[in-house]
């Protein structure tokens, strides 16, 4: 049996409010910028067009800074930054997002189109912004 379900895809639960950061910048450059934007991660820009995109989060500085007692404006974002990272296509359903996310334990993804970030998904935006629209 066919169903008739809605297709719901990344791009329509993606946020589009996501920072950047240069993987030179200090640790404490990054907790202000996060502070700032009122975000837990930042993307890691690349530094040319064959490298690849990375991210850190706040668990990352917990792990590598906090933890270990290391001073952030001493430490860089490329030290301790995740790399590469997975990121999804804006035209993926999110069902598929979903399983991507539980699969690889992922909490945030960028997503990319023509090579460029232009937003971030998370679990909480799948399953409150998307499984909510397939009730409307």
């Amino acid at each position: 049996m066919i169903e008739n379900r809605k297709i719901i895809r990344v791009r329509d639960v993606m946020k589009t409010d996501f920072g950047t950061i240069d993987g030179i910048a200090t640790v404490a450059e990054a907790l202000m910028k996060m502070k700032t934007l009122k975000t837990a991660v930042l993307i890691v820009n690349k530094r040319h067009d064959d490298d690849e995109y990375g991210m850190i989060n706040s668990g990352d500085i917990a792990r590598h800074v906090l933890a270990k007692d290391r001073a952030p404006d001493r430490v860089n974002v490329y030290e301790i930054m995740s790399k590469p990272v997975i990121s999804v296509h804006p035209d993926m359903d999110i069902r598929y997002c979903s399983r991507l996310f539980a699969n690889y334990n992922l909490v945030r993804a960028p997503v990319l189109e023509n090579n460029k970030v232009i937003g971030m998904v998370s679990p909480n935006s799948l399953v409150l912004d998307g499984l909510y629209r397939t009730f409307q």
